[in-house]
């Protein structure tokens, strides 16, 4: 939707306007998702009010002519007013009989909140009063009114919404008809100060109304959303405009508008879950700035419309197969349905809804596992605040999206925004939120306001995204001056000042809260089981701790395939022997710290091995150079510049030591570390080092072998890129392994193999694989070595702005760039193959726990895929939810070349 502005079009060739009684409710990509529920609801003949759809292609050729109405559709939309004035018995613009509009958007995708949408359209000086005589109402006619000159002001004069809200605060009472009279006029006044005049006629309200909606596409929030969620062109090229003839929940205690969902979109348990408003619109309800009544009040207050609604809300879900979000109204006692949606729910009520469905005989497994988001698992895997924790709540809101989080309180959403982006945990804290404030929402860690519900803005894309939120918190004040919040009348929290939220039970903290780990539900459980035997690929996790490799387990993890030996010396009571060794002098010392080192090795290694049970386990020899194991230049400088102050003879001793230590930091140091002495080629110049290594690995697995465990290591060198480097390092491990089987008199089950993470590895397969019998690609080193970045300061510096211009369309570094880095591994995959037909290949980098990168490992024929303890159920689903897509185009391309 970029390039020159072509010159207005016609659609000749395509019909721009579909009636809901018209349409094909299947057809989303060109009737929008709002439009295609409509007219499937129109044809399961529920109770929705009459409108028609202004389809996607017209969107489309409105940007194609710079942002321009085609011409003539303006003609055609009078015809369909005309033909809507047929269908309601009223009259677009006459005041004795006023027929009114809402104009709304609605992608193919769900992006709830991110498009405009105008309410009342139709009402001018005139129609108002007409509309007054006609209900006997005058306060809901003024109502009405001064909402539509808001609205419009806002979305289309681009009148500041702060604005309107300083005027109304002025007026007490808003049930007065003088009061919205008064308050109509000085809305008007604030349009007349943008230099635009309020139009008066209902067709030019229309027209701008349809160009404004067709805008909101590209407006800020909505790039951002289909930016933040992958949605691209393919996915959704526009939106669509809905025109609707309005219906009322503001004429009186027995009218009301609210959203339910069908199942909890919390918890997925089986009831009906939202929030209404009596005698108001639906902009109160999701807006947030009143507090609704929740759904389980309306059978004692409007309890004909609550049956009705079980009885829709049952139908829909039933037909459509998927929890639903429902929109609706009630005017004068009767029920509309304006809107139906799948619904946005948590990862746990996404889970428990899937399998719920299935055993109510609603879906398939396959149907349940393809409905899941990987991605949002992780919010099942979040931390939460522990039962122990004693710290009492300074406050209590409503819970709108679970999880627990701690950051600093910011109240304004550019500050918010701007410090999310540096790195910092942000809690953004306001009275309510509004679409414009998403960009905020994705750099914040938790949402908490002191307005509305559970079906609020807030609460709504804080579930979407999986972050914890909270609303409704009334017991909080917000100062925006002073950028703080007090509970009752005392100042709590401050800008900056950190706070932790708990999403799940709605309690605010202030301070950071410990938290624990979350349970796996039965339905969770089930799930996985169901992936686990779909999917074609296994999972092993990066592990290098028995804790961790326990979670692995837990989570269903088939190995570990990545475990960093480094990270064991780096723990407190091992640093200083490892120290101690770099900094011998000789031979015998170096051996006497590597000798200390193998017992605690050995003892890691055992627990590790016996925790996985006979799976196999890939322990990675030392990969950084030994440099990073001592202090900084910086720091010991300093030090030494410290102690000669103080003088001494116990200072003295200290500083020549120090002294000792900075010369051999300057003997390590490296201009280019990551491509220097790191790796095999210190395995190769420090042979003892990996002699160390290897022998505690082969003595681990020989002690579990008497003890009757079985146990399955795989030593793995990283940083190879010539082959003779492996031939020697295999040499040292047979001759070490020889030797331990000789003493234990027992043969051990252990692998020999190789990281394919250096560029010239992966051109050198074929030989590699002579000398090897797996391989593992580091995918976070090969994709550095690909691109020539260095990923700190890539993602540090100009990653973003490649990302925002388009110059790369994802992150490298999370998902697998499969033209070059996915080259290189299609092009060792095949070459190692021809020499070891059945050679198992897999990978141990971050982007093992990266569901589009998992897709491209499983069908590029790896083995495993390795991801952190954390991701294995993310990584599970992604691996099934590839198959059963693989599985399905396989199908269908049996069926194209039958």
């Amino acid at each position: 939707m970029s390039g020159p502005p072509l010159p207005p079009s016609s659609f000749a060739a395509v019909k721009p306007i579909y009636f809901f009684d018209e349409a094909d409710g299947s057809n989303r990509a060109l009737l929008g998702g709002k439009g295609a529920g409509l007219a499937e609801m129109t044809r399961l003949g529920l109770p929705v009010p009459p409108g028609f759809i202004i389809t996607t292609d017209i969107c489309e050729k409105f940007y194609e002519a710079g942002r321009r109405l085609p011409d003539g559709l303006m003609d055609e939309v009078r015809k369909s007013i005309k033909k809507l004035e047929a269908a309601t018995g009223k009259k677009f613009g006459d005041p004795a009989n006023p027929l009114l509009v809402s104009v709304r958007s609605g992608a193919a995708v769900s992006m709830p909140g991110m498009m405009d949408t105008i309410l009342n359209l139709g009402l001018n000086d005139q129609v108002v009063e007409g509309l007054a005589r006609q209900t006997g109402d005058p306060r809901f006619a003024w109502d009405a009114y001064r909402r539509f000159i808001q609205m419009f002001g806002k979305i289309v004069l681009g009148v500041d919404d702060r604005q309107f809200d300083k005027v109304m605060s002025a007026e007490k009472d808003l049930g007065d008809k003088e009061a919205l009279r008064r308050l109509a006029a000085s809305f008007r006044a604030l349009c007349a100060g943008t230099g635009k005049k309020f139009p008066d006629d209902p067709y030019d309200q229309l027209k701008l109304a349809i160009d404004a909606v067709f805008r909101s596409w590209m407006g800020k929030r909505a790039v951002e959303y289909r930016r933040q969620y992958g949605i691209t062109p393919d996915m959704a090229n526009g939106t669509a405009v809905t025109v609707v003839a309005m219906v009322f929940g503001n004429m009186g205690r027995d009218s009301a508008t609210g959203v339910v969902f069908t199942r909890d979109p919390e918890t997925g348990a089986k009831r009906l879950y939202g929030d209404y408003l009596v005698n108001a619109q639906g902009e109160d309800v999701v807006s947030g700035r009143a507090n609704p009544s929740h759904i389980d009040q309306m059978p004692s207050e409007l309890p004909d419309v609550y049956r009705q609604l079980q009885q829709v809300c049952e139908k829909l879900e039933n037909h459509f197969r998927e929890c639903q979000d429902v929109e609706f109204t009630v005017e004068k006692g009767r029920l509309y349905i304006l809107q139906t949606r799948t619904a946005k729910m948590s990862a746990l009520a996404s889970v428990k809804t899937s399998v719920d469905m299935y055993h109510e005989g609603l879906i398939n497994k396959t149907e349940a596992l393809k409905r899941i988001d990987p991605e949002g698992l992780e919010q099942l895997l979040y931390p939460r605040i522990g039962s122990q924790v004693k710290m009492k709540p300074v406050a209590t809101g409503v819970a709108a999206s679970p999880g627990a989080a701690s950051g600093v309180a910011v109240f304004d959403v550019a500050r918010a925004e701007a410090l999310g982006r540096r790195g910092q945990k942000v809690i953004l804290v306001r009275e309510d939120t509004k679409p414009d404030d998403v960009p905020a929402f994705f750099q914040s860690v938790g949402i908490l306001t002191t307005r509305g519900g559970k079906t609020s803005h807030a609460a709504v894309v804080a579930r979407g995204m999986g972050k914890p939120c909270i609303v409704g918190c009334s017991q909080i004040e917000i100062d925006q001056e002073s950028c703080s919040f007090s509970v009752g009348g005392r100042v709590v929290a401050s800008e900056g000042q950190k706070i932790t939220i708990d999403g799940s039970t709605g309690r605010i903290y202030v301070g950071e809260v410990p938290t624990v780990e979350s349970e796996i539900t039965s339905e969770f459980k089930e799930m996985l089981q169901w992936a686990s035997e779909m999917k074609a690929i296994r999972i092993r996790a990066n592990s290098d701790t028995p804790e961790s490799a326990t979670l692995a387990r837990k989570y269903g993890a088939e190995g570990i395939g990545l475990c960093r030996t480094e990270r064991m010396f780096n723990q407190h009571d091992r640093i200083a022997i490892f120290v101690r060794m770099i900094m011998a002098e000789s031979e015998e010392e170096r051996r006497k710290a590597l000798a200390e080192l193998e017992m605690l090795q050995r003892s890691d290694f055992k627990a590790i091995l016996r925790e996985m049970q006979g799976l196999p386990v890939t322990i990675r020899l030392l990969d950084p150079p030994l440099h990073e194991f001592l202090p900084k230049e910086e720091e010991l400088m300093m030090q030494i510049f410290e102690l000669k102050s103080s003088g001494g003879p116990k200072s003295e001793a200290e500083m020549l030591r120090r002294e000792k230590m900075l010369r051999r930091v300057h003997e390590l140091s490296e201009i280019n570390p990551m491509l220097g002495h790191r790796g095999v080629r210190v395995g190769i110049t420090s042979p003892e080092i990996y002699e160390m290594q290897i022998r505690a690995i082969c003595e681990a697995a020989a002690e579990l072998a008497k003890e009757g465990v079985k146990a399955e290591p795989q030593i793995m060198v990283p940083q190879v890129g010539i082959v003779n480097e492996l031939v020697h390092v295999r040499h040292l491990f047979e001759s070490v392994k020889r030797e331990v089987e000789h003493r234990h008199k027992i043969k051990l089950k252990i692998t020999f193999g190789s990281m394919i993470e250096v560029v010239r590895s992966c051109l050198v397969a074929d030989e590699i694989a002579h000398v090897v019998d797996f391989l593992s690609f580091g995918t976070n080193d090969l994709t550095q070595a690909t691109f020539s970045f260095s990923r700190e300061d890539a993602e540090g510096k100009f990653l973003p702005a490649y990302l925002e211009k388009g110059i790369v369309q994802a992150n490298p570094f999370q998902t697998i760039d499969q033209k070059g880095v996915g080259r290189l591994m299609k092009m060792t995959i095949e070459a190692a193959r021809k020499v070891k037909k059945d050679m198992e290949i897999g990978i141990c980098g971050e982007h093992g726990g990266d569901p589009k990168s998992i897709e491209f490992c499983s069908a590029a024929g790896l083995n495993y895929v390795s991801a952190s303890s954390h991701r294995i159920p993310i990584a599970i689903l992604a691996a099934a939810q590839s198959a059963i897509r693989s599985s399905r185009d396989s199908k269908l391309s049996r069926f194209l070349s039958d």
